[in-house]
């Protein structure tokens, strides 16, 4: 048997390694009550400031979803969509297919985040603020409560280069949305419960009207062909046109997206690509006859979405101004 003297010093050493690596996974763990003393009152304040910002411009949960999904989807959720551009970087923000991504979504996590520097400074990662406060405005407009685990970081980076070709169009064929999906970790059905994300906010005029021309408007009902083209006939000259993604209860989460695909009264190119698809199309069938399982199914695609790519422990930063790398 060999025996291994070992000197004190090299037994301090290896006690400080060992602790700085178990500091280091405790920090790296993301928990529902991450601030529960460090900030408190998080939840609270986070709470109030969707609910009043809400209550004054209702199409708020439906910029918020969208900008949660454009921030976590390309390269995981870090708040690098938040960053405004300099003279010297274009941010996020700033790319082709961020350029519509409405401003009451930022609004809402930038007052948000004004309000916790005030109470708990430099405390509360902006990602972490974009997560619950979408989740909270997704209940109130009737949509279901999921749990979101807490310790992000913010990414000290943001550049219009690196969203490129990574977010989905809406005219991409099914294929590609499930090969985009799949390269994240996501299954067909939940990309299709993700997709139901369409059931409150708008599109674009520009988006869709190239498919209600009256010679090809394939899959749309022939009434709602019509009326598409009429509510977007001046869009050429006012680019800011737009219509409700789901024309039934445009502003409450609920499964009538589902239920209108298959009636013709899907807006964009991808939502009846799920329908025409023999992949999806079992899952929008699901979808549309069962709101409770879409709820679960929705609620479980988010939290997973919500912890993709994220930055903990040393990793990243905490933001004082959710716009700006410190």
């Amino acid at each position: 048997m060999v025996k291994v003297k070992v000197k004190q010093s090299q037994l301090q050493y290896l006690t400080i390694i060992i602790l700085l690596c178990l500091s280091s996974a405790d920090e790296s763990h993301l928990t529902v009550d991450f601030y529960s003393k460090s900030c408190p009152k998080f939840l609270d304040i986070v709470r109030e400031t969707i609910t009043n910002k809400q209550i004054s411009t209702p199409t708020t949960a439906a910029a918020a979803l969208r900008l949660f999904f454009h921030d976590c989807f390309p390269n995981g959720c870090d708040a690098s969509v938040l960053v405004s551009s300099t003279a010297f970087n274009t941010a996020e923000r700033d790319s082709s297919i961020n350029l519509s991504l409405p401003g009451d979504g930022f609004d809402v996590v930038i007052r948000a985040k004004t309000a916790l520097e005030l109470a708990c400074p430099n405390t509360v990662s902006c990602s972490d603020i974009i997560a619950v406060a979408v989740r909270d405005l997704l209940v109130t407009v009737g949509g279901p409560y999921y749990e979101i685990s807490l310790g992000r970081r913010d990414s000290r980076t943001s550049k219009s280069s690196l969203v490129s070709d990574l977010l989905p169009l809406p005219s991409m064929q099914i294929s590609k949305l499930i090969d985009q999906f799949s390269s994240k970790g996501f299954s067909v059905q939940e990309m299709v419960a993700l997709s139901g994300a369409h059931t409150i906010g708008f599109s674009h005029c520009k988006e869709f009207t190239n498919r209600v021309n009256p010679n090809n408007s394939t899959g749309y009902n022939p009434r709602f062909a019509d009326a598409l083209r009429k509510a977007c006939s001046n869009y050429k000259n006012d680019p800011t046109l737009s219509v409700f993604n789901d024309v039934m209860t445009p502003n409450k989460f609920d499964n009538m997206y589902f239920q209108n695909i298959p009636k013709g009264l899907g807006l964009l190119e991808s939502d009846h690509g799920l329908f025409s698809d023999p992949r999806t199309r079992p899952f929008v069938e699901l979808y549309a006859r069962d709101q409770d399982r879409f709820f679960i199914d929705f609620a479980g695609a988010m939290q997973k979405l919500s912890l993709y790519g994220v930055l903990t422990g040393r990793q990243g930063e905490i933001r004082r101004r959710c716009d700006a790398i410190n």
